[in-house]
């Protein structure tokens, strides 16, 4: 068997991921054939789930780099969202034996919705096709009162979060100060993540990094080959342990601690690295054992992992269903407290949802890695969002006790949404006042 014939051979056995060249050492020697028969069986290759009855185990799948520059096509862009685990190491969420029931309540939503967009009528119809929108659940005083999934998917089926995850990763913050993991938010990052000492994160405290405000410089375009947002994805392909911190303790400061917002993806991995220091273990052990099993999620979910057995990522890669995500929508909207147990802080999820101001006074539109709604409806009732790219979200409206998730499957990270998601949650609760 020649080398590259046994390099793909040994990949296979492994269950390394060929569709991440990078990671599978597949590229050395230039297009050789190991790297092109990988590309094509990475069309076909079942994932770790398969033997598990995954209804879409078998799915082609693209890539993470795919995923970034908005290089999918439609079908395949679907099947990749769904089958994330497959991309790369993952650690499970373990859900418990006991699922929390979403009681039935339906509303005839599709005759309910209308709304208009510089004059235009719009429907429920219409959001669901032109936003691409695989999976939508709409949960009123905690019932279900429309659910409908779209291109195959099903209430089985796992989708990515994509930023999601970053207010899932800071609303583990608020369960370690609970928990006593965590003094408070103005403990300094380097107390909990020493290998930052001397870089531009010496100085700055987890409520600047929960605010995205540490000063530190950052690029986010996802679809810029040298931003700082690729340098990290690049790290996290390589798949070696430390190489995220590597990029983040090399930037530069742009701006003193607490003064300026800049959107950064790379704040959240911080979070992460913060909290596996003070938990003391996998921020996917941590979220099962605090929310995921106590709040009685129904189904296992899985995190990606900076390398083998290695600190989640924490601003992306969680995937999870969508009667899951609805869960942890509602169980933010009754203010983090399970069966009268509170798990957060108190005033955190009303903290967490509103825009934030900095230490010079100014005020910034988001929150401790959450948005606030930017539309009149949603400011007048104090809603707020976690949302990821291609389409992502878990809206909560306390004033109307709310809950929305979505899946979608949006050709762009960012951009190509014809109608503003938050236009339609706002229709959605006035339908339902």
């Amino acid at each position: 068997m020649s080398s590259d014939n046994l390099s793909l051979h040994r990949s296979l056995i492994r269950g390394t991921n060929i569709c991440q060249p990078e990671e599978s050492g597949m590229l050395t020697g230039g297009k050789n054939w190991a790297f092109l028969a990988g590309a094509l069986l990475c069309l076909a290759l079942p994932g770790p789930v398969a033997a598990q009855g995954y209804p879409h185990a078998e799915e082609p799948i693209g890539t993470v780099e795919q995923i970034y520059d908005g290089h999918l096509t439609p079908d395949l862009a679907v099947s990749t969202f769904r089958n994330i685990d497959r991309l790369f190491p993952v650690r499970t969420i373990e859900a418990g034996d006991s699922p929390r029931a979403l009681p039935e309540a339906p509303q005839d939503l599709p005759a309910m919705v209308s709304f208009e967009i510089e004059g235009q009528a719009y429907d429920l119809y219409d959001f669901l096709a032109l936003d691409n929108v695989t999976g939508l659940i709409v949960l009123k005083d905690g019932a279900v009162v429309y659910e409908t999934y779209q291109r195959g998917n099903t209430p089985q089926t796992r989708w990515m979060s994509m930023s999601v995850a970053k207010s899932i990763t800071s609303t583990l913050v608020g369960a370690a100060i609970r928990d006593g993991h965590i003094g408070s938010v103005d403990d300094m990052v380097v107390d909990y993540v020493p290998g930052l000492k001397g870089s531009a994160y010496d100085g700055v405290s987890i409520l600047d990094i929960l605010r995205m405000a540490s000063g530190v410089e950052w690029n986010e375009t996802y679809t810029d080959p040298q931003s700082d947002r690729r340098d990290l994805l690049r790290a996290q392909i390589a798949q070696q342990p430390g190489a995220a911190m590597k990029v983040m303790a090399a930037l530069p400061r742009a701006a003193e601690p607490g003064t300026q917002h800049t959107y950064s993806t790379g704040e959240t991995q911080v979070l992460a690295e913060i909290l596996r220091g003070a938990v003391g273990k996998p921020l996917a052990d941590y979220l099962s054992e605090t929310i995921w099993q106590p709040y009685g999620m129904e189904a296992d979910a899985t995190w990606w992992l900076d390398s083998p057995d290695g600190v989640e990522i924490g601003g992306s890669g969680l995937s999870a269903t969508l009667r899951d995500f609805a869960r942890f929508g509602q169980f933010f909207l009754e203010g983090g407290v399970i069966d009268g147990t509170p798990v957060l802080p108190d005033g955190w999820t009303e903290d967490a949802g509103k825009p934030q101001t900095l230490k010079d006074g100014s005020v910034i539109e988001y929150g401790l890695m959450w948005w606030p709604g930017w539309t009149e409806p949603s400011i007048a009732d104090k809603a707020f969002a976690a949302i990821g790219i291609q389409g992502q979200n878990i809206y909560i409206n306390p004033a109307k006790n709310i809950v929305i998730a979505t899946h979608m499957a949006q050709p762009k990270p960012v951009g190509k949404e014809p109608i503003d998601p938050l236009v339609f949650f706002d229709a959605v609760a006035k339908a339902l006042e």
